[in-house]
């Protein structure tokens, strides 16, 4: 059995800028998040995988109509909104493994649009950074 400690991953924390009262009110009142560890189960997994390593063929064959944009879309706000729930309950993992192949561009790009899809500006997530420590 593992011990919660051996779960969280370290994180090193800048110098924290002065945040508004507002803020340290509402962090106050939230109570603070535990893991939730849910097994999954059923073909949902599975397909994700089958989808993923179909998608990751077609991009090494140069087709990139693998998806029409609406599914694109539809794919990736439920990936978007899972992953963002998962790190509220306190979920340790990133959003790619290590071996994932997106490279540092992959990420500017995706970063890029999706603050632009969202109306948000590079500002805003510094400010959330720093006030939430994420």
């Amino acid at each position: 059995m593992s011990s919660s400690k051996a779960a969280t991953a370290k994180v090193v924390r800048r110098p924290k800028a002065a945040v508004p009262k507002a803020v340290t009110a509402k962090r106050a009142a939230k109570p603070s998040a535990k893991p939730v560890v849910v097994a999954v189960t059923g073909s949902a997994p599975a397909e994700a995988l089958r989808i993923s390593a179909e998608i990751d063929r077609a991009l090494a064959q140069g087709r990139l109509d693998i998806l029409p944009p609406e599914a694109m879309q539809a794919l990736f706000a439920s990936m978007c909104k899972l992953y963002s729930a998962n790190v509220e309950q306190g979920a340790p993992y990133l959003p790619v493994g290590p071996r994932s192949g997106v490279t540092p561009t992959d990420v500017m790009v995706v970063a890029s649009k999706l603050l632009r899809a969202t109306n948000l500006q590079v500002f805003e997530l510094g400010m959330w950074q720093s006030w939430t420590g994420r």
